[in-house]
């Protein structure tokens, strides 16, 4: 089974990334299996820690879950044309203590939610320029950014038939894209 980590950088309950992160670890093909990574409780990232000892549990344990994925997959709103504070702290734990990073070389998508038209266009271009330096190889086509989300769910919460092909075609993407580049 290979797990495909999910990171969802908006933590509001009724949140449209967690949605749609939803639908998409729904997509995933028989022999892949979701994992809904918990980034919240992080503190933030301090080299002493690392340095000087001892490190919060919660990151020795977090650095643990991600070293056991196959794949990632960032779900991200956009924060003042970049991303939320508690995807680039996930990243920042996880890449460190130096040369130590749980992140190297698994392949990864990027989704950007916004109820504007631009589908979190910021957030996405910020949050892949980490990925690039982390060695995570990306997919770069088609790109995910689900712009008007607030008109591809129905009254009942569901992500619309439309879009769900959509989001079917990225995520058959991603699965080619994860067999060519999985170590």
């Amino acid at each position: 089974m290979k797990k495909i980590g999910f990171f969802v950088g908006s933590l509001r309950k009724d949140s449209f990334s967690k949605k749609v992160a939803e639908a998409f670890a729904s997509l995933l093909p028989d022999g892949y299996e979701a994992v809904f990574v918990k980034i919240d409780s992080l503190p933030f990232y301090n080299q002493d820690f690392d340095d000087v000892g001892p490190a919060p549990e919660v990151y020795n344990t977090f650095r643990e879950e991600v070293k056991g994925l196959d794949g990632v997959v960032f779900v991200t709103p956009e924060y003042n044309r970049s991303v939320p504070a508690v995807i680039k702290n996930a990243l920042d734990v996880g890449s460190r203590p130096f040369g130590k990073s749980v992140w190297d070389g698994k392949p990864g998508l990027v989704v950007s939610v916004s109820p504007g038209g631009i589908g979190g266009f910021g957030a996405n271009h910020h949050l892949r320029q980490s990925l690039v330096f982390l060695n995570i190889p990306t997919l770069q086509q088609p790109e995910a950014y689900i712009g008007n989300v607030t008109k591809l769910i129905d009254e009942n919460g569901t992500i619309i038939p439309d879009t769900m092909k959509f989001f079917q075609m990225i995520t058959d993407k991603y699965v080619e894209f994860f067999e060519k580049n999985s170590k």
